[in-house]
């Protein structure tokens, strides 16, 4: 097999990627102490010109298997992808502020080496590719939930995360290898072919993709195997928890699109009415769960444990409609609650606390970024003119086109539940104010520096999210182009 560029182009952004990595891990060797912290612009920046470098060299509309048919080049891995080094460039720039993160370059090279994981998992066709993967984008993603050593709630974080990855990742490797033995290969189209042709029995087909659903629904945080992310959550740094809930997210969402629709078609009806039960599972207890909270990046977690029963719809829905709307969900929710998190980041290091009494008369304090978390908590419950508002109409339209209106319509009633705990804490945040949480009133007289590379990153989050909202067709046409390669 001979190597040339055809071979390296559709790996461009890993290969982007791992240079930056590099480039990070030696300027943090040379440069001294003081500068450390422009690590994170390095990154930002970098990630922003991979995004142009890669988009220069886009796939075309036909899938294409690369590496020996280890990878696909098409648009949906693609897609994926370019969300994957967005999110790393945005949470860059807000880890530069945390001393203990942004002046320590093994934390950025972590970080890229979880994107690379991720990129992979976005394109595998073949179990080994993807469990490698997987475990790429998860070892890092386990080290750096834990990242502060000093910090009881941050180690516990990472102990627990690393300790349900393994379990959920073990489970889900068993049924991997019980697809290799079944099929004889590791070819996601060829154990298809296998699994249709060898007369294998029906239930132990669905065993199978019972075992598999595990780690995929471990990594989407969908119910019952959400139990872990409150607790990494809230105690990871928080610029991670919002790398976790949205790249680390997609990236699951990327693995079950692709190996449940190339390996299962055949088991729809089956396995069709399991994820609508998780969807309803998911959203439902998430949403429940979620008015209860009162620290916010707790709340954060169970809404976006909800958030994943919202893009399940999409993908139940089984058809091109239901692909595009959930790849076109992940977009805007990536976008959305990274400017969640950024927002709880900045002023949670200020104010010293996650509790939501600390956001009591914040508007005052920080009239921006105010403004910035109004924004991401309507677009979050899904009030137009925000990108969540299309995002939630696609997902219950492409239910109600597959004949599921009763899943519509609870999608609908658990978004009605959202709204009432994400304008909670906009009450708490205009209405409120510092004596009503036992604080002096001078409190909401304290300012809130915002940092350039903070007002950068909420800034291209807030017109992204406005943006996916009001002009949605260019992002839609690439959702669409995305669905395409599995129901082209």
């Amino acid at each position: 097999m001979s190597l040339d560029a055809t071979m390296f182009l559709p790996i461009l952004p890993e290969i982007l990627l791992f240079a930056l990595a590099f480039v990070i891990l030696g300027l943090d060797m040379i440069l001294p102490k003081e500068q450390h912290r422009n690590l994170g612009w390095v990154t930002a920046v970098g990630a922003g010109l991979i995004l142009l470098l890669s988009l220069f060299a886009r796939p075309g509309m036909q899938a294409n298997l690369i590496w020996g048919g280890m990878l696909s080049y098409d648009w949906l891995g693609f897609t994926f992808k370019m969300l994957f080094v967005f999110g790393a460039g945005i949470t860059a720039l807000f880890a530069m502020d945390y001393k203990e993160l942004g002046e320590r370059g093994a934390f950025y090279v972590l970080m890229l080496i979880s994107a690379i994981g991720m990129s992979f998992m976005a394109s595998a066709t073949n179990l080994i590719m993807l469990y490698l993967a997987i475990e790429t984008t998860s070892i890092p993603l386990y080290i750096l939930a834990g990242f502060f050593t000093g910090d009881e709630k941050s180690t516990e974080s990472g102990f627990k995360y690393l300790l349900f990855g393994a379990l959920t990742s073990t489970i889900m490797l068993y049924g991997f290898s019980l697809l290799y033995g079944f099929a004889g290969t590791t070819d996601l189209a060829e154990i298809y072919t296998g699994l249709s042709q060898g007369q294998v029995p029906l239930v132990v087909i669905l065993g199978s993709l019972l075992l598999v659903l595990v780690g995929f629904g471990f990594k989407i945080s969908a119910v019952p195997f959400h139990f872990w992310a409150p607790d990494v959550y809230e105690g990871a740094p928080t610029p991670v928890a919002g790398f976790l809930s949205t790249a680390s997210k997609a990236a699951g969402f990327a693995v079950l699109i692709r190996v449940f629709l190339t390996v299962f078609p055949q088991v729809i009806p089956l396995w069709g009415p399991i994820l609508a039960a998780l969807s309803v599972a998911t959203m439902t207890l998430g949403n429940l769960i979620a008015l209860t909270q009162r620290n916010i990046k707790r709340l954060l977690a169970y809404s976006s444990i909800a958030h994943a029963g919202y893009a399940l719809i999409g993908f139940v829905s089984m058809s091109a409609l239901g692909l595009t709307s959930t790849v076109f969900y992940l977009i805007a929710y990536l976008v959305t609650n990274l400017a969640a998190f950024g927002v709880v980041a900045a002023f949670g290091r200020i104010a010293g606390s996650d509790d939501v009494t600390a956001y009591y008369g914040m508007s005052r304090r920080a009239p921006g970024l105010a403004l910035v978390m109004m924004v991401a908590f309507l677009s979050l419950a899904g009030m137009p003119p925000l990108g969540g508002f299309v995002t939630k109409v696609l997902v219950f339209a492409a239910a109600i086109q597959s004949g599921l209106i009763w899943l519509a319509v609870l999608g609908v009633l658990n978004s009605i539940v959202g709204l009432y705990y994400y304008l909670t804490v906009l009450k708490y945040v205009y209405l409120y104010r510092a004596e009503q949480a036992g604080r002096p009133a001078e409190d909401d007289q304290l300012a809130v520096p915002m940092s350039r590379p903070y007002k950068l990153a909420l800034v291209v989050l807030v017109v992204g999210i406005v943006l996916i909202g009001t002009l949605f067709a260019p992002w839609f046409s690439w959702a669409s182009s995305a669905a395409a390669t599995m129901f082209g």
